[in-house]
């Protein structure tokens, strides 16, 4: 059976698909996963920050539509790429297992920049959040794949990535520290691959409810649910990180101010993931004072 998977062209977002197919084939061995190869908008625009071109959803829609228009039976994505609400007609159908949703500084640790040190990142988040750390240190925006991002660690005083692609790509000894959430949490969805599928295909659903990984998708469900109430996208200086506790999960939420002079966060623990992830959100806009960091 051929299974058509859409994905973008990058080594990491191969990677990703790949690996989706090998979890698939490992199901039923008579399945013929086939790579269909999407250009997005995010792609043919290197330079430009993702808020003025719309967002993140920038290097998903074009994955997403080969879906919908049937090019495709399913789509692998980053999870942290989706935007916070998925669009009619498809469903996120299977969840593999988490890789390491923590972010990593590839240049030199955080204890040994030097005063003054310029980091480049295209991260609000993560701008904000070392910069509450170290409030001496610089930013500079940084887009491009990885290759990219990593030859700009020799300009800077460090670069921020996450660890899941450093790991997926075999580079992760070139990571000069892994940052603890304590110091930068992870954006929603960070380690995790999300597969989408048409909501009324029930064969393809059928065959991704056998790599679901629940655990992951539970605390995946709770991170995109918390930035959905925020109406949350890349731009805006928040991050989410779910684990599952006993028979609940355990929700931390973070707003900052762009500068890092306010951080604010909250941690919950509930049966539901949704109803946890949206509680977080709402205590930190409505009794923290976050609205007033979100508003433009």
């Amino acid at each position: 059976m051929r299974l058509r998977a859409a994905t973008r062209g990058s080594p990491l977002a191969r990677w990703q698909a790949d690996h989706v197919a090998a979890l698939l084939s490992a199901v039923d061995p008579a399945l013929e996963p086939e790579a269909v190869v999407v250009t997005t908008t995010g792609d043919r625009d290197r330079t430009r920050p993702l808020a003025e071109m719309g967002g993140k959803g920038v290097f998903v829609k074009e994955v997403q539509a080969a879906v919908l228009d049937g090019r495709a039976d399913l789509a692998v994505h980053s999870a942290k790429d989706l935007p916070s609400t998925t669009p009619d007609g498809l469903v996120i159908a299977a969840v593999p297992e988490r890789a390491d949703p923590r972010d990593a500084l590839v240049g030199r640790a955080l204890a040994d920049l030097p005063p003054g040190s310029r980091i480049a990142t295209g991260s609000a988040r993560r701008r904000s959040q070392l910069a509450a750390h170290r409030p001496d240190l610089t930013f500079v925006g940084l887009r491009g794949n990885m290759d990219t991002r990593l030859g700009a660690a020799a300009d800077h005083g460090a670069v921020v990535v996450a660890i899941a692609a450093l790991d997926r790509l075999g580079r992760s000894a070139e990571a000069a520290e892994v940052l603890d959430p304590a110091i930068v949490l992870p954006q929603a969805g960070q380690g995790t691959l999300a597969v989408e599928c048409r909501a009324d295909d029930e064969a393809t659903r059928a065959l991704l409810a056998a790599i679901d990984h629940e655990r992951s998708h539970r605390t995946l469900r709770a991170e995109r649910a918390f930035l959905a109430e925020l109406g949350g996208d890349c731009d805006i200086p928040a991050g989410a990180y779910a684990v599952v506790d006993g028979d609940g999960l355990k929700v931390e939420g973070l707003i900052t101010s762009l500068d890092g002079h306010v951080v604010l966060r909250h941690t919950l623990t509930g049966a539901d993931p949704e109803a946890t992830g949206r509680t977080v959100a709402r205590f930190l806009c409505d009794e923290a004072g976050g609205s007033a960091i979100l508003q433009p």
